[in-house]
C-alpha cells in the first residue's frame, strides 16, 4: 500500500518510513503542508499520516484540502496537540485515527491494519479467493495445506489486488501502489503483465485461477462473487 507522511519532524518521519518499508509499505516524506498537498495532487495514496504542527500551514486546513484531492486515502493525524477539541474537529473533518504524539511504531501499524480491515470489509488476516487463502499478515499463499511461494514483489501485487476486488485496476495504479512513482517510460514497458503472468504459473500448479482477470486495453482484476 502507497502511503504518504506529512511530518515537519524529519528524524521522526524518516523511523515511521523505515518502520513501515520494511511492513512492506511504500512510504513518500513530505516535510511542508505545500509539499504534502502538491504530493497529493501528483498521485494517490492509501495512506495518509498527518502532523498537525507543520511550519507552513495548520494540519487541520490541510486535511481539508487533502480529503478533496484524495478522498480515496484513509488518514491518521499525528500530532502533539492534546485538546479534546483537536480531535474532534480533525475526525468532523474526515480522518479515519488520531495519534497523540509520542506513540509507538506498532500501535501506528496496527491501528492501520485495523482501518484497512474496515475498509476493505475484512475481519482477519486470510483471505480466501478460489481454491487459495492468502494471509496478508504472515504474507503467505496456500492452496490447501500447500503453500506457494511467490517473490515479494508478486504478493504485494496480489494482496493489493485482492482488497480491491471486483475492481479493474489500471497497469499505472498497480505500478504507483506496488512501486511508488510510476513513470511514462515504465508504464511503457510490460513488467506488470510479466508479474501477472509469474503469478497466474504459480497458482495453476495448484488450483483455477480464472478468478484473475485481464481486462483488456485497461489492466486487471481479482473478480469474486460477494
Amino acid at each position: 500500500m502507497r502511503v504518504l507522511i506529512i511530518e515537519d519532524e524529519r528524524s521522526l518521519a524518516l523511523e515511521m518510513e523505515a518502520f513501515l518499508q520494511k511492513a512492506h509499505y511504500q512510504c513518500e516524506l513530505a516535510f511542508t503542508a505545500r509539499a504534502g498537498l502538491r504530493q497529493i495532487e501528483d498521485g494517490s495514496f492509501d495512506f495518509i499520516l498527518l502532523d498537525l504542527g507543520l511550519p507552513d500551514q495548520d494540519g487541520l486546513q490541510v486535511l481539508s484540502q487533502a480529503r478533496k484531492n484524495c478522498p480515496e486515502a484513509s488518514y491518521i493525524i499525528l500530532t502533539a496537540r492534546g485538546q479534546l477539541e483537536d480531535r474532534i474537529k480533525g475526525l468532523d473533518l474526515g480522518a479515519d485515527d488520531y495519534l497523540p504524539k509520542p506513540f509507538s511504531l506498532l500501535e501506528l501499524q496496527s491501528r492501520m491494519q485495523a482501518i484497512a480491515r474496515r475498509k476493505y470489509g475484512w475481519n482477519d488476516q486470510a483471505l480466501p479467493v478460489g481454491d487459495f487463502t492468502v494471509d496478508l499478515s504472515k504474507r503467505t499463499v496456500h492452496c490447501g495445506k500447500e503453500e506457494i511461494g511467490l517473490s515479494r514483489r508478486e504478493f504485494d501485487l496480489l494482496s493489493y489486488m485482492l482488497l480491491h476486488k471486483n475492481r479493474p485496476l489500471t497497469r499505472m495504479q498497480l505500478g504507483e501502489h506496488i512501486w511508488g512513482n510510476y513513470s511514462d517510460e515504465e508504464y511503457d514497458s510490460n513488467y506488470i503483465d510479466v508479474h501477472i503472468k509469474n503469478i497466474r504459473k504459480k497458482l495453476s500448479a495448484f488450483g483455477e485461477v480464472d478468478w484473475l482477470q485481464t481486462i483488456r486495453n485497461v489492466g486487471y482484476k481479482i473478480k469474486i462473487q460477494e
